[in-house]
């Protein structure tokens, strides 16, 4: 018998991309004003976190084990295409969303923080409880 998995509330997915958006993008703006370690890479995680919701808003009754490995591919994805340099990526990349969704130079420490991103939302998820009826082993 197949269970019929229940839906992630999207108001709830919306809420915690925000909330690691504005995080990130305070790493970012703010780094002066953080230690070194966290400046450099809590942007990039906090990055991989939302793209973590974000694919559990995309696909909201999918299992958190497939988010997961969904948002690290897609993330992995981005930062090999940062390895790629056509003027019709670069002038994505040079507006305000574009820099911010597709990066600029690749770094093999991006690819650390991902992880650590979607191993992050993994976990605020499985914790949290917030996919009802999710089977937590």
């Amino acid at each position: 018998m197949t269970m019929l998995r229940r839906r992630r509330n999207s108001l709830v997915q919306i809420m915690l991309i925000a909330l690691a958006s504005v995080l990130g993008i305070g790493s970012r703006r703010y780094a002066h004003a953080l230690p070194g370690f966290v400046a450099a890479y809590a942007g990039d995680t906090l990055w991989a976190v939302a793209a973590f919701f974000g694919m559990g808003l995309i696909l909201p009754r999918a299992s958190t084990r497939t988010i997961g490995w969904f948002a690290l591919a897609f993330a992995v994805a981005v930062e090999l295409s940062q390895l790629y340099h056509a003027p019709w990526i670069d002038s994505i990349r040079h507006t305000t969303l574009g820099g911010l969704i597709l990066g600029f130079g690749f770094l093999w420490s991006d690819l650390a923080c991902y992880a650590l991103g979607v191993g992050s939302g993994v976990l605020v998820e499985i914790i949290s409880g917030i996919v009802p009826g999710e089977d937590r082993s």
